[in-house]
Formats: C-alpha cells, sequence, structure tokens
C-alpha cells in the first residue's frame, strides 16, 4: 500500500482572480479595508469570506469550482489544488516513502524530513503496503503517532497489492484489498486512510488479454471492494496507480452503472523523459470523469538531479539491494542520452535563478490536471532544495516551457496546453 498526507493548517488566500473578485466593490476588501467596516476578517477566514463573496447576486455559483483549483498557504508559500475534481484539498508537492522510509534512510531522518515538510505546508504523505516490506508504514505511523498532528490536519494515502507471500496476500481480490487495508492501517496506527490506491492492475489478471465481459467482472470486484471499505469507513476516497487510461475508464463506468463509488486520481509516474500518459491521456479523463493525476519520480529517480553524471554515487537508491535495475537503466544508451540533456537544461535553469531539479520538479507542477507531485527526498537539504520548485513555477512561461519541449523533443501530441 502507499500512502499520502493532506494539512488544513494554513490560512490560504486565492490566487489573484479570487483577490480581484473579493475587491471589486462589494464590501468584501482584498486585504481588509473600509469596505468590511474597516475590520480585518478573523484570521484564517480569508479563504471563507472570498467564498461567501463570490456568491453575491449576478454571479454563478460553478466560477468558485474555478476559483478554488489553486490557492496558497498565507505563512508558507504552498499552493494547494483540489485532487481531480474531489472536494478534496491537496498541497502542490507531497512527500513519499519509497526507498526511503524504513529504508534508506533513519528513523530519526525521516521524522526530520516529515516534520520539516509538514512545517512548510506539505499536506500530502504518500506510502505503500510493499515499501520496506510494510517497515515504512510503520515508520510513518510513529512519526504521525509522536508529533500528535491533529488527524483532520493531513490527508494519508496507501497503496494495495504485494502484501506478504502468500498467493492471498497480494493482488487486487476483494479479500485482499480489505484484509491488506486493514494491515496498512494498523502499522500507520490509524482509523482510516484518507485515499487508498489500487496500485497497477492485477498481473494474474491482465486486462488485454480477456474478453469485454470477464474484464468488467474483475473490475467489478475490485469497484466494489473499494467501495465497501469506503463506506465502513477504512478510506475517504480510492485511487489507481498504474492503470491504463481504459482501465480507470471502464472502472468509473462499472461505478456508475451500480451505484459505486468511482476512484478519484490515478497516481502515475512522469519527469521530462515518461510525459505520454500524464500529457496526453490523463487530461482527457480529467476532464470527463474528473480524475486527477499525483505523480511521482519528478526527478527520474534522481538522474534529473545530475549526480549520476560521472559514476553512481555511494548510498543512493541505484546502489541499494533489488535496485541493480536502475544502476543498468542509467548506464544504457538510453541513460547516457537523457544525463546528456540534463547538461543542456543547466543554462534555462541558470536564466531562472534555479537548480536542474527545481526546475524539473517546477515542469512538472505546471501540467494541466497534475494535483500533486510526489517528492523522494534522503535529507532536510534536498528537501528544502525541491521546495524551492514553487517559486520557479510562476516563471514557467510559454517562451521557457517550448525552449525546454525543443532540447528535450519528446513532446507528445496533446489537445490541452499546461495550465496557465
Amino acid at each position: 500500500m502507499q500512502v499520502s498526507i493532506a494539512c488544513t493548517e494554513q490560512n490560504l488566500r486565492s490566487r489573484s482572480t479570487e483577490e480581484r473578485l473579493c475587491a471589486g466593490g462589494r464590501g468584501v476588501p482584498a486585504q481588509g479595508g473600509a469596505g468590511n467596516g474597516g475590520h480585518q476578517p478573523p484570521k484564517g477566514a480569508r479563504g471563507l469570506v472570498a467564498v461567501a463573496g463570490l456568491r453575491a447576486p449576478g454571479q454563478n455559483l460553478p466560477h468558485i469550482a474555478f476559483l478554488l483549483r489553486e490557492s496558497t498557504g498565507l505563512a508558507t508559500g504552498m499552493k494547494y489544488r483540489n485532487l481531480g475534481k474531489s472536494g478534496l484539498r491537496v498541497s502542490c508537492l507531497g512527500l513519499g516513502t519509497w526507498v526511503t522510509f524504513g529504508s534508506q534512510i533513519s528513523d530519526e531522518t525521516a521524522e526530520n524530513v516529515m516534520t520539516i515538510a509538514y512545517e512548510n505546508g506539505f499536506n500530502l504523505f504518500d506510502t505503500a503496503e510493499v515499501y520496506a516490506s510494510g517497515k515504512a508504514e510503520k515508520t510513518l505511523g510513529n512519526i504521525l503517532r509522536s508529533k500528535g498532528w491533529r488527524r483532520s490536519s493531513y490527508v494519508v494515502t496507501t497503496k494495495i497489492y504485494w502484501g506478504g507471500q502468500a498467493e492471498t496476500e497480494r493482488g487486487l481480490s476483494r479479500k485482499h484489498i480489505i484484509e491488506g487495508l486493514r494491515g496498512s492501517l494498523e502499522r500507520l496506527q490509524l482509523d482510516y486512510v484518507d485515499i487508498v490506491f489500487a496500485n497497477r492492475m492485477d498481473a494474474n489478471s491482465p486486462m488485454e488479454e480477456y474478453d469485454p465481459n470477464f474484464r468488467l467482472l474483475l473490475l467489478e470486484e475490485i469497484v466494489r471492494a473499494m467501495t465497501y471499505v469506503i463506506n465502513q469507513g477504512m478510506a475517504m476516497y480510492w485511487g489507481t496507480s498504474r492503470w491504463s487510461a481504459m482501465e480507470i475508464m471502464e472502472a468509473y463506468s462499472v461505478a456508475r452503472q451500480f451505484n459505486l463509488v468511482p476512484p478519484v486520481c490515478e497516481q502515475a509516474e512522469y519527469h521530462m523523459f515518461q510525459r505520454d500518459k500524464v500529457e496526453s491521456q490523463l487530461p482527457e479523463l480529467y476532464h470527463k470523469i474528473g480524475v486527477g493525476a499525483v505523480t511521482w519520480s519528478p526527478l527520474a529517480c534522481g538522474l534529473i538531479t545530475g549526480k549520476y553524471e560521472e559514476r553512481v554515487p555511494e548510498n543512493c537508491r541505484a546502489t541499494i539491494k533489488g535496485y541493480q535495475w536502475l544502476k543498468e537503466k542509467l548506464q544504457s544508451d538510453d541513460g547516457r542520452k537523457q544525463q546528456a540533456k540534463i547538461k543542456e537544461l543547466q543554462p534555462i535553469a541558470e536564466s531562472l535563478s534555479c537548480t536542474v531539479a527545481q526546475l524539473a520538479i517546477a515542469w512538472c507542477l505546471r501540467s494541466e490536471g497534475v494535483s500533486s507531485v510526489l517528492l523522494g527526498v534522503s535529507s532536510a537539504e534536498q528537501l528544502i532544495e525541491n521546495l524551492g520548485a514553487i517559486q520557479v513555477l510562476a516563471q514557467l512561461t510559454p517562451p521557457v516551457i517550448q525552449e525546454i519541449d525543443t532540447l528535450l523533443g519528446n513532446k507528445p501530441n496533446t489537445k490541452k496546453e499546461s495550465r496557465a
């Protein structure tokens, strides 16, 4: 399973459109002025006042959803977005636990990283039942328990698929979805997770090998099991991870046909060298059925940082047992070509006064339909550097994006351009 967390501690300030409307002579000042009898709204209430102002006569309520798409934490500068078209608000940057928690880094480092993330507005913490054989969930749960943060102030997500060694302890059967989630909750020391992900389609039942009727029966079992855990209070939402667009659409159709709960988001790999799915397939799902995207590996397992340019350094994930595939990928012809592209990105990053890593993360954030980008860091220093991507996002103008696309030479055909 994989887990994610969303915070609501920070006061929110909507972007310029909402501020202009709130200051538009209807008695709701943007920064607190004469329009409210000279009184400031209560601390933390600006967002509520702004939304209330939008309900004035002559204004359409659907416009509120647009304005709530992205807002900024006053104290931290963190940006918050809706998870797809659901009402759940998540930070645009989330903290992942793959490789790091319970494995690559100590529990003390994990707590330090998580504390810095939370205090800087992160509200999404992601894990999975398979990460470090369950140790990642235990580490995350221990930290949450020791910090004592309000449960309502963060969102935790976890993924189900690989559990134990027995045949019944993995896959997406009703049995494993329910029992696997119970195991995750026990390790996390939580009553519920906010999102439970079906982590890839079941390898024992590949969808393309079956006729449509049998495929729908397999999907129905998954959707019914997810609906059950939500109805039982074990999860708030469910999503998919590494599913195809066709599988997601069919799961949505099954949910609608039987009055069940549909998925709200897909978790997908996305970075400068892995673009097609997030840029050409998921936007259509976002517009048609409201499925958002939570993306992972924005730095391509560290490749985009440039640290593998000369050699594979010690104590990196490419040297960890079980990650030989990453080392081989880095040393392949494609890996060397990609590293050459990273060098060419350096002048663009320098012109924006940022690092290549910050540029790459901001580049992911600019994509339409992306609700949150998960970061995997092994130190507080890496986390703080990656946080700077939020400031870079505003500098990614169409000419800059065009320059990056020309350099990469791998832009997929899309109907929509990136978010403004």
